[in-house]
């Protein structure tokens, strides 16, 4: 009997340790406070625009970006959902196949996927597809950004009407004093490269990214956006040029980021986002 106690009392400290070191992530809002899925998800239902700042690599961010849509379609079943991972050129290839006019392995032929879409994005587009949203292909096309990288901006002005339909309208303003590129500029600083070039392909992403919303926001429908987290950090990037064109716009900013322990909120982690998601330093990375 003293040995059957004994086993049930070890069993159980087992159960409790592996409970306080498997913890598997942590919403925070950003000052700091715990908060769960179901907090996060009545939180955005009072947002016009929901954007996931991911961490592109990391498969646990991806399984609670896909949460996180699941239940803003069961509450919004009109919701629009856009990705950075497509860029304005796939839009066709995603209407196709969500209308049944191709088959989802002539979609994956035909579509310029990341390398981590099959395990990664996937259950986010079939999940989509199957509740019948609209699914927006938002970023620029990297022949352009690669342009403006080399030859900024003005570079653009010689396309042909036909491919300025795939980015931002021109002319578009960047902010060069915004603190995520002024942060940029100094990172490159004695790289090879013009660093404004740079800042303005990452702006040619954000601004382009931003404008892929503004139809269905105008339409009145719930957004919710999947982009990497720099590009949302902060509130700039892609919200900047959002909230210019709708300053009344109510965003809620999921910023995701790395720590060695969830139990408390790093203070350089804060005010990245509305809801900062922690995920472990180990979690499983596809790259």
């Amino acid at each position: 009997m003293r040995n059957c106690f004994l086993a049930i009392f070890l069993t159980l400290s087992t159960i409790g340790m592996l409970k306080a070191q498997g913890e598997a992530y942590q919403f925070f809002t950003n000052k700091g406070k715990k908060v769960d899925l179901k907090q996060v998800l009545k939180e955005a239902g009072n947002a016009d625009a929901v954007f996931f700042g991911e961490l592109h690599n990391n498969s646990l961010g991806h399984w609670l970006q896909l949460q996180v849509l699941k239940g803003l379609q069961a509450e919004n079943s009109d919701l629009v959902v856009g990705s950075e991972i497509f860029e304005r050129e796939d839009q066709l290839n995603i209407d196709e196949w969500f209308s049944d006019q191709i088959t989802e392995s002539n979609f994956e032929a035909e579509a310029n996927l990341w390398k981590n879409y099959t395990t990664d994005y996937r259950p986010v587009l079939r999940f989509a597809k199957e509740k019948g949203l609209t699914f927006i292909a938002t970023n620029v096309p990297r022949k352009y950004a690669s342009l403006v990288s080399k030859a900024g901006l003005p570079a653009l002005d010689s396309l042909s009407p036909q491919a300025k339909k795939y980015f931002a309208k021109l002319p578009m303003e960047v902010d060069m004093n915004m603190p995520g590129y002024v942060a940029m500029k100094d990172m490159m600083h004695g790289a090879p490269g013009n660093s404004e070039f740079m800042i303005h392909a990452q702006a040619l992403k954000d601004a382009t990214m931003a404008e892929s919303l503004f139809e269905p926001l105008s339409a009145g429908k719930k957004v919710y956006h999947i982009n990497g987290s720099y590009h949302s950090k902060d509130g700039e990037g892609i919200l900047w040029y959002l909230e210019k064109e709708f300053p009344k716009v109510k965003i809620l900013n999921i910023h995701t980021v790395t720590q060695d322990q969830l139990g408390k909120l790093d203070d350089e982690n804060a005010k990245a986002g509305e809801i900062i998601l922690v995920l472990p330093s180990d979690s499983h990375t596809t790259y």
